[in-house]
């Protein structure tokens, strides 16, 4: 066996990070930066201080935290008490820890009901959310089978011609739809994508009124998926989940046996989750 001493082979590049990313010295950090996050983590702890204390107890200028602070303030992230003289943490401080606990707490609690889904189906279990007009893939889990779809984290893929793209658009409100697929391109993937708008909206309706979502070979040719909405606590579609296939397994035939278990694991997944208890009608 070849040492892994003596083996040249270039390393492969983490993605999203520079070549030397595990160097933390001071040519990859910013430290300007660095010490606004000292500050407002800092404050996030203390809590409704004056200028003075939070310089004196940092043992920063007064100059150079007010900088900070008014930096923050313009994003949101603190804010100021002009009658005490305070500073405290901002609202867009809640509002970015909450889609933080919002994404773990999805993904988190999916994992089990993604593979009892798997197990339950023989097809891998997927997990996605729009973003920015398309689906995003947040979680997966494989089955075993030797011939599978595969949709690692982090995949976008275009929500006309996605399972999980579908079922998101047919619980959107006319108003939210219409702002989604004017700025959406109906891409051509195979023979069997939809790309004709009115076809799309027909299947829409369609979907929504069975409560699952089928895509037949519409962005890969001998590939099926059938996908059913998750809601939040307010009774919105935030995600959905979807077994893939080849046609081969997934045929026409299979499609109702599958369609159950789906949905059972979009519910299961929306009640862990807070939301309603049943399905909310279409």
């Amino acid at each position: 066996m070849e040492s892994r001493e003596n083996d040249q082979r270039p390393h492969r590049k983490a993605r999203g990070r520079p070549r030397n990313w595990v160097d933390k010295t001071a040519q990859n950090t910013i430290k300007s930066l660095d010490r606004a996050m000292e500050v407002f983590e800092f404050l996030s702890e203390a809590q409704g201080m004056t200028l003075t204390a939070i310089s004196d107890e940092m043992g920063q200028s007064p100059a150079t935290v007010y900088r900070i602070l008014v930096t923050l303030q313009g994003r949101g992230l603190v804010g100021f008490d002009a009658e005490e003289q305070l500073w405290h943490i901002g609202p867009q401080a809640f509002v970015i820890g909450a889609r933080f606990l919002r994404r773990t707490s999805l993904v988190d609690r999916a994992r089990p009901i993604l593979r009892k889904l798997m197990e339950a189906t023989g097809e891998t279990a997927n997990l996605g959310t729009e973003k920015e007009g398309a689906v995003l893939f947040l979680s997966q889990v494989e089955t075993n089978a030797s011939i599978r779809a595969f949709f690692p984290p982090g995949t976008l893929s275009p929500m006309h011609a996605s399972g999980i793209g579908k079922a998101l658009l047919a619980e959107m409100d006319s108003e939210r739809l219409e702002r989604t697929l004017g700025r959406a391109e109906l891409t051509i993937f195979t023979d069997r994508t939809i790309t004709e708008r009115a076809a799309l909206l027909e299947d829409l309706k369609q979907i929504r009124s069975r409560g699952f979502s089928i895509d037949d070979e519409e962005k890969n040719t001998g590939m099926r998926c059938i996908a059913a909405p998750v809601f939040d606590m307010n009774r919105e579609a935030i995600a959905g989940i979807s077994v893939s296939g080849p046609t081969s397994r997934v045929d026409g035939g299979q499609i109702e046996r599958l369609s159950r278990p789906v949905m059972e694991a979009a519910q299961e997944l929306t009640i862990a989750i807070g939301g309603p208890a049943t399905r909310p009608p279409s």
